[in-house]
């Protein structure tokens, strides 16, 4: 168990195909790096930056502590909903006191959402074929 005297702490967060591993730094500036990248460059849309950012918003800690991720995987959408599951579950190991909290908000929810797979004799997973008289 991490204490809140430990520098940092990580978890991972998947949703779909996507998995993101997280590492949370005390004593930053509020960064957000992801890949390499800062959150800024590697996801452009405001909804997803927002989306990433609101498990440390809802905490109040978006500014003092730096976020790390490695995120592959699925698309842009559903790495951001993985960054937030991990960061959400990063913050509760680094701080139990933030469960209630995240909890209530439904960031520790692993969305169990997949693709259904193809079955035989059908185009898609549930499309059949189109029925035709002549």
């Amino acid at each position: 168990m991490i204490t809140k005297a430990d520098n940092n702490s990580r978890a991972v967060g998947r949703r779909k195909t996507a998995a993101a591993r997280v590492k949370i730094t005390v004593g930053g500036k509020g960064e957000i790096t992801i890949n390499g990248r800062p959150l800024e460059k590697y996801l452009g849309h405001k909804l997803w930056q927002d989306k990433v950012k609101s498990a440390l918003k809802v905490v109040g800690r978006e500014k003092d502590l730096d976020v790390s991720v490695k995120t592959a995987g699925g698309g842009l959408s559903a790495q951001a909903d993985a960054i937030r599951h991990g960061i959400a579950r990063a913050l509760i190991k680094w701080n139990p006191e933030y469960r209630p909290i995240l909890k209530a908000e439904g960031f520790l929810t692993r969305d169990p959402r997949e693709k259904e797979r193809k079955k035989f004799g059908l185009h898609r997973a549930r499309r059949g074929h189109q029925w035709r008289k002549r």
